[in-house]
């Protein structure tokens, strides 16, 4: 909000350096703004009293739109990768799987290990968990376990991250 869009009746106000000028009345705050040939913006409206700043606005809202910028190059979204597993997998086959996790995993992103079951496989569940435990003891040196292994309808499901 800036300048008449300010409906309180008394606001604690900053001038144009950072500096205190305490707390004011709206219209006395407004003439100041005025004075300067700045605007009255307020930059804290849950404070008690709101705390408005007297800057030019077009410029605040450079810095401002400038700063979310700065701050969404440093952000780095995590993609969460799938790594389909069936109860019957070879070791060779295991460990291409295994390789395919690591390389996510130094990227930076979470692994999520599926054991798919299928027909009559249905009915060894409980047998199949080691190979998801020899999955995540293989990769211990890069990773922890986030979720422990689970069974959800059809597939049992873990997931790993990178260690930090």
């Amino acid at each position: 909000m800036i300048n008449e869009q300010i409906r309180d009746k008394e606001v604690r106000v900053v001038g144009e350096n950072g500096e205190q000028l305490g707390v004011l009345p709206i219209k006395e705050a407004m003439q100041m703004a005025e004075d300067a040939g700045l605007d009255l913006v307020k930059i804290a409206p849950t404070a008690k009293p709101p705390v408005c700043k007297i800057v030019d606005y077009g410029k605040y809202r450079y810095e401002q739109i400038r700063k979310e910028k700065e701050a969404k190059k440093k952000q780095r979204v995590i993609e969460i990768k799938e790594i389909r597993l069936s109860p019957n997998i070879d070791t060779n086959d295991l460990n291409t799987k295994i390789n395919a996790a690591r390389k996510f995993l130094s990227k930076g992103d979470k692994v999520k290990i599926t054991l798919r079951f299928r027909g009559r496989e249905m009915a060894h569940m409980g047998s199949s968990k080691h190979i998801l435990d020899d999955f995540a003891k293989e990769l211990a040196d890069i990773s922890v376990i986030e979720k422990a292994p689970k069974v959800e309808g059809r597939s049992m499901t873990m997931f790993l991250t990178e260690k930090r």
